[in-house]
């Protein structure tokens, strides 16, 4: 436990007060449970923040996060706090996985990415529709959402640094990206035909009510359960169930476990789980609010 008062002599006055309210507003906010150890990723990224804004202490810019209810200003202390560790085919393990699930469903397919960052994922997820249908416009709608609106910008820009792609074999960067030159040199850019199977939208998981009407074929929902505690977990499972369809397939990252917070799931392995046989037979299907996605 920290003890002291003052974590540290730095250029904010930064009290053990208000970390604790820090970590108090982005779990109301966000549900991201933030461990004690954080201490120096709060004061440098919220930092960056108060000195955008000219506060000199956490406790001043606090009490105007509170007071004033910015909407612009609660989005970009979220933005501060949100981790966004991401790779094209990570975990690469779940891709044929996927592969083989979208040649058994009925057309059009549905998918969800519920983290999309800035981008890999989604776009790994459409390559890997494109290359089990052998086209560019393979018969899927990919829906991505993230909370943090500044990664969301960069996955719809669609433009990388050339090493992010760097490990992906030569015949997927010519079939999927241009190659940047002149001043775009060291880039390159997702083509147009993969960009246009995804829609980016700004989501809060911990939103009461979701957008969404119809149910999807495949959920993506990885490395994200990590950062909220096993309520907030239930919670948001709870509120997939009624999105999937009977034979919908739910992708976890490698380091989570859903069998703990739900009892709607069961795993088929390698961290993919689809409804119970009870679930898919008797569940009934109540979605409120929010337009058609």
């Amino acid at each position: 436990m920290l003890k002291e008062k003052y974590i540290e002599e730095r250029e904010f006055d930064f009290t053990l007060k208000d970390f604790a309210r820090v970590r108090k507003l982005i779990y109301e906010h966000a549900g991201i449970s933030l461990s004690e150890a954080k201490t120096d990723m709060v004061y440098s990224r919220v930092g960056r923040r108060l000195r955008t804004l000219g506060y000199s202490s956490f406790a001043e810019y606090l009490d105007f996060l509170e007071g004033q209810q910015d909407p612009v200003e609660w989005e970009a202390f979220t933005n501060a706090l949100t981790t966004n560790l991401t790779s094209f085919f990570r975990e690469e393990h779940h891709f044929p996985i996927l592969a083989d699930h979208l040649l058994k469903l009925q057309k059009p397919i549905r998918i969800w990415c519920s983290a999309a960052s800035t981008g890999e994922e989604p776009y790994t997820i459409a390559m890997t529709a494109c290359e089990a249908f052998g086209t560019l416009r393979p018969p899927v709608e990919i829906f991505a959402t993230d909370i943090d609106t500044n990664v969301l910008a960069t996955a719809s820009r669609g433009v990388y640094p050339y090493d992010r792609v760097s490990k992906l074999s030569e015949a997927r960067r010519k079939q999927f990206f241009q190659k940047g030159v002149g001043k775009h040199e060291g880039t390159v850019k997702v083509k147009n035909e993969l960009r246009n199977l995804i829609t980016f939208s700004q989501l809060n998981l911990l939103d009461e009510q979701w957008p969404m009407k119809e149910q999807f074929d495949v959920i993506f929902c990885r490395n994200v359960m990590i950062y909220f505690d096993k309520p907030t977990q239930t919670k948001i499972l709870d509120k997939f169930v009624p999105l999937m369809k009977s034979n919908s397939l739910l992708f976890a990252g490698h380091s989570e476990n859903f069998l703990y917070v739900s009892n709607a799931l069961q795993l088929l392995g390698k961290t993919v789980y689809q409804l119970k046989s009870n679930q898919q037979s008797s569940r009934v299907i109540a979605l409120k609010g929010g337009g058609k996605v």
